[in-house]
């Protein structure tokens, strides 16, 4: 049975590994591992050694605590909700594109979809 740490952690990985453009590929080519690897570390089929982990936050360009942040929350049903979103390929492709967009169009963008929430 898969812990709950293990998959907000390995969800973490993910999300970063997406957020800048990285395959699991080039990422377990850094870390010195199989891509299969890091698979099941994104799934949380396999939980990551502290030592392992350092080396994927140094690849991520990110602090370790990184992989911890909501950890709290990952214990809620809304928090499964959002993770799973986090596993689609096309949400984690939305976030990217909107993280690339200068501030100015981020916050029309935002507005627009919160107006468009509403009305839904």
């Amino acid at each position: 049975m898969k812990h709950p740490v293990d998959v907000h952690v390995g969800q973490r990985v993910r999300q970063r590994r997406w957020m800048i453009g990285m395959t699991q590929q080039q990422l377990a080519n850094k870390v010195g591992i199989k891509f299969q690897q890091i698979q099941k570390y994104e799934t949380g089929a396999n939980r990551i050694s502290a030592s392992r982990l350092w080396d994927i936050a140094d690849a991520l360009e990110v602090p370790v605590a990184f992989f911890f942040e909501g950890i709290d929350e990952a214990v809620g049903e809304d928090a499964k909700v959002v993770g799973d979103m986090l596993m689609d390929k096309e949400a984690l492709e939305l976030v990217r594109a909107y993280y690339s967009m200068p501030e100015t169009q981020r916050r029309r963008l935002f507005d627009l979809a919160r107006v468009m929430g509403d009305v839904a």
